[in-house]
């Protein structure tokens, strides 16, 4: 037997990769005035927010999509492809500069 088999065998968790133990601890939950943010305990019910039995269909997507979706923050088409009301022109070669008065920009 190798070394690497000696010490897998002596550390390997009892039951194949489970550890044992209790799996529940609720030392750690809040008593009352204790927190200003509740722990609850790791036995308390958990709401369910899906309600369809298969949360990861196709239709529950296109249901989550359509949901997520604001409609009144959509651009409308017509926006789409439209150039400058005055149209596309090529600037200038001074336009946008500061004027040259004669002083460097790092003074």
């Amino acid at each position: 037997m190798s070394a690497d088999d000696k010490y897998e065998q002596e550390n390997d968790m009892a039951s194949g990769d489970v550890p044992a133990g209790d799996p529940i601890d609720n030392d750690y939950v809040s008593r009352p005035g204790q927190s200003e943010v509740p722990v609850v305990k790791d036995d308390a019910a958990v709401e369910e927010p899906t309600e369809t039995a298969e949360p990861d269909s196709d239709e529950a997507l296109r249901r989550d999509d359509t949901e997520a979706i604001d409609q009144s923050n959509i651009i409308s088409g017509r926006t789409r492809g439209a150039g400058p009301s005055g149209g596309y022109r090529e600037p200038g070669d001074e336009e946008g500069l500061p004027a040259n008065d004669g002083t460097s920009s790092n003074s």
